[in-house]
């Protein structure tokens, strides 16, 4: 929890993620930590989508926050509404509900869907959270779609769209653990300073005519593992 790493790492394209949390040394039996916020880099921007620190949920109170090179985006109310950057050709951002959930959208790069939610009372009564009155740990729900990534891709979700990536996952075990802290570790939420970044701004190759799978990531509330990926 409180740390950064780097999710996706292209030339033109670095995704970093923040977790928060709890953790064993709070007393609970294993480590629990959410995708707060995301910091995505792309040509020379940096687009950050963060879930805001929120103590009691209200469905209706919109709890995303946008910015765009450190400036606020301010998207037009209301399901089906449309924001589309001056100062990024190709950056639309589209509400699907009337608060917290957004497509964000890079012509011929990405599309990244967003939806802010809370750990419920339920949840934290079954998965033993301890989720507490002050902080509900609202946090993101995501979906990436990606159009043009190369052979060299990286990051902790990179590094699965890589050529020959064979998972070090061991599916039968009960909490199955990736690893690559080291690896994929960041400074900051928009710091290119990972072990394997290798974001430099600029437009590459990219493996034309493939298909990318969407990589859905979520808590996993129903099965009680955590952060969950899936193509």
């Amino acid at each position: 929890k409180d740390r950064d790493f780097c999710l996706v790492s292209e030339t033109n394209l670095h995704i970093n993620g923040h977790f928060i949390g709890k953790s064993k040394k709070q007393g609970l039996k294993r480590d629990f930590t959410w995708v707060q916020s995301i910091g995505v880099q792309f040509d020379s921007h940096k687009l950050y989508l963060g879930a805001n620190k929120v103590a009691k949920w209200d469905d209706a109170r919109d709890e995303l926050s946008l910015l765009l090179d450190d400036q606020p985006i301010v998207l037009p109310p209301g399901r089906g509404a449309d924001w589309e950057s001056a100062s990024a050709p190709g950056l639309k951002i589209s509400r699907l509900q009337d608060a917290n959930s957004v497509t964000v959208e890079v012509a011929e790069s990405f599309v990244i869907t967003a939806r802010v939610v809370p750990i419920t009372a339920e949840e934290s009564r079954i998965h033993k959270y301890e989720i507490t009155e002050d902080d509900c740990f609202a946090h993101l729900e995501l979906n990436f779609k990606f159009f043009a990534l190369s052979p060299q891709v990286t990051g902790v979700l990179g590094q699965t769209y890589s050529a020959g990536f064979k998972s070090p996952v061991k599916v039968g075990v009960a909490m199955p653990i990736m690893g690559g802290e080291d690896k994929f570790a960041a400074s900051d939420l928009f710091a290119a300073d990972c072990k394997v970044a290798r974001f430099a701004g600029r437009a590459i190759e990219s493996v034309a005519g493939h298909n990318f799978p969407e990589v859905a990531c979520g808590n996993g509330s129903a099965a009680g593992r955590g952060i969950v990926c899936r193509k």
